[in-house]
């Protein structure tokens, strides 16, 4: 493939890069996707090098990019490809949109009205749930190879299948292939509430990584203050934002994010078009189909890196596939937590207080296995 990286470049300062990817996976062509346009000649967003060495810098990509929706493989296969791409340009950490692996079902009801489900429907959600991935399972070893040979942390949105239940979760790994961990989607959004479970507090983590403290939350839940209080809590410094909303007002909940929680905010949304998922009839936009041809955009992106004091780096981009990368200068977690530290000099836990209930639940508790450990535990106390 071919590539053109050009920004605006001042004596103190590198761009940000945006990558539009174009063409079949086979053939891509790499062209510039201005951080912004106006009217007059575009703008390249800038960003600021600190001049103190000792506040690290890092590289983020976010992936704006379409699954192959019914084909895991062929889905992991692409991911390789958009990893290896970012990682050639020094990526360190790279960021997929929600439900990347396994597909967000946009358009679909899977057959759902108050009181009745279709026969169509339950065969469309046996087909969704034949995508899903287990966790952990053969595709998360497949992508923590990824990393380790990529040498990048990656946080990628998956659907996990446990039983028969699906979850919209997140998976952690970091740049020497080892899987971190999960958060799963704790609150699912309107309809998605009908095919996807519900996270509990035992998987809201922040990992601690060599690149700075990661967490993620997903599409809507990020306007969920107690959640995000949880992760201020934790003390995330790079704060990602799956999600499959493309809505103009997103743009401002990240930029909100970003200065109330003094963090970087990597939101990633897929760029699709009719045809990234199957013809009808095998699946159907509901009450939109007729309106459609193949080429209809169905989700316009706009992913986006914002700093901790609001100043977007790169983005919003709605123009197609695309890498769309910035430099992070982690020294500007400490500046604007000058002005405003939520759970710091800016709380009052005299007034206000979270508790969060982090263990796990289940619907299912045998007594008899509750008693073996209780034993084996006493047991353990009195040696």
């Amino acid at each position: 493939s071919t590539s053109t990286i050009q920004g605006s470049v001042t004596a103190s300062s590198t761009p940000p890069i945006s990558i539009q990817i174009e063409g079949s996976a086979g053939e891509r062509k790499m062209a510039l996707v201005p951080t912004t346009t106006a009217p007059a000649d575009p703008i390249f967003a800038e960003l600021e090098m600190a001049a103190d060495s000792s506040a690290p810098v890092v590289r983020a990509t976010v992936v704006q990019a379409s699954t192959v929706f019914y084909d895991t493989p062929a889905t992991l296969d692409k991911a390789e490809r958009l990893i290896a791409e970012a990682a050639s340009y020094g990526a360190q950490l790279v960021v997929f949109p929600e439900a990347f692996v396994g597909g967000y079902p946009r358009g679909s009801t899977f057959g759902v009205t108050i009181g009745n489900r279709t026969a169509k429907g339950r065969e469309e959600f046996r087909r969704y749930h034949a995508c899903a991935i287990d966790v952990p399972g053969p595709e998360v070893d497949r992508l923590a190879v990824m990393a380790g040979k990529y040498k990048v942390h990656l946080v990628i949105s998956v659907i996990e299948r446990d039983g028969y239940t699906l979850y919209c979760a997140v998976l952690f790994f970091d740049s020497q292939g080892h899987y971190l961990g999960k958060h799963r989607k704790a609150m699912p959004t309107a309809l998605e509430r009908v095919f996807w479970g519900f996270g509990d507090g035992s998987t809201l983590p922040v990992y601690e990584t060599s690149i700075g403290k990661i967490g993620a939350a997903i599409c809507g839940e990020n306007r969920m203050p107690l959640l995000r209080t949880a992760m201020y809590g934790k003390g995330v410094e790079i704060y990602c934002a799956p999600t499959a909303d493309h809505r103009d007002n997103w743009q401002a909940s990240m930029i909100h994010i970003a200065l109330e929680g003094g963090c970087f905010v990597l939101s990633a949304n897929q760029f699709c078009r009719r045809k990234d998922y199957p013809p009808p009839p095998e699946y159907v936009f509901t009450a939109m189909e007729d309106d459609l041809n193949p080429d209809s955009v169905v989700s316009p992106g706009g992913s986006v890196i914002i700093s901790p004091s609001g100043t977007v780096l790169a983005g919003p981009n709605y123009e197609g596939e695309a890498l769309i990368t910035a430099d992070l200068d982690l020294g500007d977690i400490v500046r604007a937590k000058f002005d405003f530290d939520v759970v710091g000099h800016y709380s009052r836990p005299e007034i206000f207080s979270l508790t969060v209930r982090d263990h796990p639940t289940t619907p299912v508790v045998f007594s008899t296995e509750s008693e073996k450990t209780e034993r084996s535990e006493g047991s353990h106390t009195r040696k």
